[in-house]
């Protein structure tokens, strides 16, 4: 017997249709920093997409061009994310942070032929245009001096003057909905960044995910203050989710340090937002010292990393609560969320919040021990996190080629034989499904035999009152192999020392597992997308530029 049900393509053009007629009135509002903030309604958005999408194909993209956007949080960022995939186009978010060989090698491997770029980067574009070959053309937004370009060797175009005065209506192609929407690169922490292509059927899977109650949960009576930068996984699939149900956007553009996004919460009042705990971390300090009205912010979407137990208490006496989230480039990246089973007080949810949450229907999970064994569902079993589903990359893109054909990828250490992702991450998973991490496969400690957890000891030492952020890694140790190395970033006027910070960490930690070594940091070096670049710190103990002292 075979279904009855109509075969309609799961596509991002539906999802920019339906946001701008049936949420034709909310909106996307763009901080300037200076004056009023840009406010666009969905509707507008949508106009624009297909004034947009008439001016890229009349500068030769077609269907399967990787059209890069070197942009901030902002409307015309939207109006791309929306455009470019639903042309049939792919859009390929070019993270603004990576160093420049970096983006000189996604570009390249990309192939993009058009970047759309706002004015305030042009001094990081600019000087890399010589060694981009196959780009033509930079169509450039928003404000900044255009002098960077001057002399280029690609034609030059502005975003209004290229777009103004075209239909404002486009007949979207009907694609296969697993044709490729969007490119994101990994942040390439080991060897060269890596192509994750996703497809309108994922994107649009993912969207519902997020849309979720189980997951961010908004409707259109909500405004999300989308701090996580749109080249970081589509900022976690929110634009996209957020245009399906009609939820405002609250875009920061370049205005991400503490003080200008306290004053965007308090005069906007967003009801959510997202982004990783540093920027938490930033904010707290800021309220803290000049105290803003939060009251608005009822949830917040955290993740990129664990976001220590302090911070989500801190938060939660601001009235503010905390999700923790856990996923990856190569997952859109949505795996799980920390909301608590229903029916608990908040006291008997705690422990629920401090895991990374429970995997969605479409995502399966699986713990590979490390003889290879599948591992039980016990919540103590510990192992490497192995997942699948419809939104989960299967393969990592190789290049365009001189044939026209694409290869893909598929390195054995990121995918099993039988086509799981491997994630990395080391955890373990309770018998309700609730996933806990205990560290990166890399940045796990093996001391004597046993596994010590960096990301523990870190939550620990971050809960001391005079500690900012903390960072351990393992360290080279004659008799034991490894031993954690913890180093701190203390607070303004902080005079905790170490044998102080040790003996805080002995109330809550193993003796065998408390650190030996210590050092105090200015600051833990960060990722492009502000997770702890932990490899630094190690290359820094290595080359014996750190000031360390045993304890």
């Amino acid at each position: 017997m075979r279904s009855t049900m109509q075969d309609v393509p799961l596509l991002i053009s539906r999802i920019l249709t339906h946001g701008s007629t049936i949420h034709g009135k909310s909106q996307v509002t763009t901080w300037t920093g200076e004056s009023e903030p840009q406010r666009r309604s969905f509707a507008e958005i949508g106009s624009r997409a297909a004034q947009l999408a008439h001016a890229l194909r009349d500068l030769g993209i077609g269907e399967g061009d990787a059209t890069g956007t070197l942009m901030w949080n902002n409307a015309e960022h939207v109006e791309a994310y929306l455009a470019i995939p639903s042309m049939g186009a792919v859009l390929h978010t070019l993270n603004l942070r990576l160093p420049p060989e970096q983006l000189v090698w996604i570009v390249n491997h990309a192939a993009n032929r058009v970047i759309i770029a706002n004015g305030s980067v042009l001094p990081l574009l600019a000087p890399l245009l010589p060694r981009l070959p196959t780009v033509e053309h930079v169509v450039v937004t928003g404000p900044g001096d255009r002098a960077p370009l001057a002399g280029a060797a690609v034609q030059v175009h502005e975003y209004e003057e290229l777009t103004s005065g075209r239909p404002t209506t486009f007949d979207w192609p009907q694609l296969d909905e697993r044709a490729a929407a969007a490119l994101c690169y990994t942040s390439g922490t080991t060897g060269d960044p890596k192509g994750v292509v996703y497809s309108h059927r994922s994107v649009y899977l993912h969207s519902m995910q997020v849309n979720m109650a189980e997951s961010m949960g908004l409707t259109d009576k909500d405004t999300t203050l989308v701090v996580v930068p749109q080249f970081h996984v589509n900022a976690w699939g929110l634009p996209h989710a957020t245009f399906m149900t009609g939820v405002n956007m609250l875009m920061p553009d370049r205005f991400l340090q503490p003080g200008p996004l306290a004053e965007m919460i308090e005069s906007e009042r967003p009801s959510h937002a997202a982004a990783v705990p540093t920027i938490w971390q930033g904010l707290l300090a800021e309220v803290s010292a000049r105290p803003r009205d939060l009251t608005s912010l009822h949830s917040v979407t955290i993740g990129g990393a664990a976001c220590p137990p302090a911070l989500m208490e801190a938060y939660d006496k601001l009235g503010v609560r905390l999700c923790q989230a856990w996923g990856m480039t190569e997952m859109s990246p949505l795996g799980t969320t920390s909301n608590p089973p229903g029916g608990l007080s908040d006291e008997e949810g705690w422990p629920y919040r401090v895991k990374q949450g429970r995997f969605p229907a479409a995502v399966e999970a699986r713990l590979i021990g490390p003889d290879g064994s599948v591992l039980p569902w016990d919540g103590e079993s510990a192992g490497e996190l192995e997942v699948r589903g419809p939104w989960v990359a299967a393969a990592y893109y190789g290049g365009a080629h001189t044939s026209g054909e694409e290869q893909l990828v598929r390195p054995d250490e990121k995918f099993s034989e039988d086509g799981w992702l491997r994630t990395g991450d080391v955890g373990n998973i309770s018998s309700e499904g609730y996933l806990t991490l205990t560290d990166r496969a890399k940045d796990v400690i093996k001391s004597g035999g046993e596994w010590i957890s960096s990301v523990d000891l870190e939550n620990a030492l971050m809960a001391h009152p005079e500690v900012a952020e903390a960072a351990v890694v393992a360290v080279p140790d004659d008799r034991w192999g490894e031993r954690p190395l913890a180093t701190v970033v203390l607070k303004e006027g902080a005079t905790a020392d170490y044998a102080a910070l040790k003996a805080f960490l002995a109330r809550t930690v193993a003796k065998w597992q408390l650190p030996e070594r210590w050092a105090v940091i200015q600051e833990v070096p960060k990722t492009s997308v502000g997770k702890f670049d932990k490899k630094v710190i190690r290359k820094r103990y290595a080359d014996g530029e750190l000031d360390v002292t045993k304890v």
